[in-house]
């Protein structure tokens, strides 16, 4: 590992701790991945208010399978795109029931096969469920990590592997908390706080404030 990458990754556990937490509000793998799936594009602030009457409503995988796309539309309305992921919910229930006997399969190639699940979630559902080291690229990840200079590329995908290569294994699912983080309260899409930043002298954004 390059001694750059250790001294970012040695700051950022300085900075917020190496706790491993899940922003998303859940009590079993099912509802974490719903949660993550209604995330897309939507805050995770949002999420937890919806899903707080949501889970009580659909108390089991087995009522979203069987929900009424038009009901479940309505009880969603507010997280946005809620067309196409009240249909997502429901088939991805449905196929978890009948495929997979109720539970969330551990496997990347059984996760991306659900309805709504890109590799962004199945990731997700990975490090937090599973504790299987993956690397979660959202857009405070692909942002920060390509102002750092720990990645070139746009794609999601790509980035993932390059950030694989880049940083140690045991690091990667803290690497995502630790990112998303600093992206909502110093490093900001609009506006980063770079004299607030503590990476700032390791930052090679060529927009970087000084």
């Amino acid at each position: 590992m390059k001694k750059r990458t250790k001294e970012i990754l040695r700051r950022l556990d300085e900075a917020y701790g190496r706790e491993y937490r899940c922003y998303l509000n859940h009590d079993t793998p099912w509802q974490l991945l719903i949660a993550v799936i209604m995330s897309a594009q939507c805050t995770d602030a949002r999420v937890n208010l919806v899903t707080k009457d949501l889970f009580q409503k659909y108390d089991t995988l087995e009522k979203f399978a069987e929900a009424e796309i038009e009901e479940l539309e309505r009880d969603i309305h507010s997280i946005g795109f809620y067309h196409n992921k009240a249909r997502n919910i429901i088939l991805c229930a449905r196929k978890l029931v009948e495929e997979f006997g109720g539970e969330v399969p551990e496997r990347l190639e059984d996760l991306i096969s659900l309805p709504g699940v890109g590799r962004k979630t199945a990731n997700v559902i990975r490090g937090n469920i599973y504790h299987e080291p993956s690397v979660v690229v959202d857009t405070h990840v692909k942002r920060i990590s390509r102002r750092l200079n720990l990645t070139k590329e746009e794609d999601p995908v790509k980035i993932e592997y390059d950030l694989m290569k880049a940083l140690p294994k045991e690091h990667w699912i803290l690497y995502n908390i630790q990112i998303i983080t600093l992206g909502r309260s110093i490093c900001t899409a609009r506006s980063p706080k770079c004299q607030e930043c503590f990476l700032s002298d390791l930052c090679q954004a060529e927009d970087k404030a000084e």
